[in-house]
């Protein structure tokens, strides 16, 4: 490829979301191969101490990596946990073969750069059931579990939630390192900035209670509460282990792209899957040999602002590769 095009694929891999916009990811890139790697750098101990949300991530921006291929016209294999390259090495990707993307590719390629992480009220409107089944699907063609939590889950699930919240915040190490990226001002190319954190959660709310906002006042807006009913997903890998954070996060990213080309928003709900004890329950609550990765709050939301990203060149972890810092 060019290095336009090899700027283009690294800038669509890091549109990934990540546990509060860490961006834990580093490529190393030669003319045959792009290694994607973790960033011990941008760990987050306090809410992530086995680095399952930091593979997740990555799991995530390999989707991408992999979409923005297709759309340059490759067809890539990937290797997972390649033996060779590092012990930070989480895949690397080789051309397989050249050709056209398929339409459908090119449809989630086209929502990379629209998905947002909805923290704001969404509409009481229904997800109808269509979508949520291309939902599903999405999920399954990386090899995973959709679960769609039924109405009568939902009250074990909220008390999850929120017994989860309150231990984490009682960890004086979790409340700094959660100040430290969130509310990031206006310039800052990491963390949650305040534009995108959402209102203050209040006591009323069900589902949204972590609070992104850095300690910076905000205001509810009239008539904005948090909907009653939104649709809720547990995301589940077959198996635990460094793989399975992987192909859960390319399958969170599938589904997380084809929510937005369907019109829908979509916010995680991440501290049940990272207190030990609430993640124990939530897999005994939904049975049938799943590792819930991911709890995902789906709907109909209002615009918001694009959260920021690193420039390719920050990524890359050798000097004089395709991508050059302009300066």
């Amino acid at each position: 490829m060019s290095a336009q095009q090899t700027e283009d694929v690294v800038r669509a891999a890091a549109a990934a979301p990540s546990l509060h916009n860490s961006q834990p990811w580093r490529f190393r890139l030669s003319p045959h191969v792009i290694e994607l790697h973790g960033d011990p750098d941008r760990r987050l101990p306090a809410a992530d101490p086995s680095d399952r949300e930091l593979r997740l991530a990555c799991g995530a921006a390999l989707l991408n990596l992999r979409l923005a291929l297709a759309h340059a016209g490759v067809r890539p294999v990937v290797t997972l946990l390649p033996r060779l390259a590092g012990p930070s090495a989480l895949a690397a990707v080789r051309v397989q073969d050249h050709g056209p993307a398929a339409p459908a590719e090119e449809a989630l390629y086209r929502a990379i750069p629209a998905r947002r992480s909805n923290r704001r009220p969404f509409l009481d409107a229904p997800v109808p059931p269509v979508h949520r089944q291309e939902m599903v699907k999405a999920v399954h063609e990386e090899h995973c579990r959709l679960h769609l939590v039924e109405r009568h889950e939902r009250g074990q699930l909220e008390r999850l939630v929120h017994r989860a919240h309150r231990e984490q915040m009682d960890d004086p190490r979790f409340r700094e390192e959660l100040a430290r990226w969130t509310g990031a001002p206006e310039g800052v190319v990491e963390g949650v900035p305040a534009a995108s954190a959402g209102p203050e959660p209040e006591p009323q709310d069900q589902w949204v209670v972590r609070d992104f906002s850095g300690g910076q006042a905000r205001q509810r807006v009239a008539g904005k509460d948090f909907e009653d009913e939104p649709l809720l997903v547990v995301l589940c890998s077959y198996r635990a282990g460094r793989i399975a954070d992987l192909e859960a996060g390319q399958a969170l990213q599938r589904m997380l792209l084809t929510a937005t080309s369907l019109g829908l928003s979509a916010s995680l709900l991440s501290q049940v899957v990272e207190v030990e004890q609430a993640h124990a329950e939530l897999r005994r609550l939904l049975g049938e040999g799943l590792w819930p990765q991911a709890v995902v709050r789906v709907g109909y939301g209002s615009p918001m602002p694009r959260t920021p990203r690193r420039a390719p060149w920050e990524l890359v972890m050798d000097a004089g590769s395709p991508v050059n810092s302009p300066d």
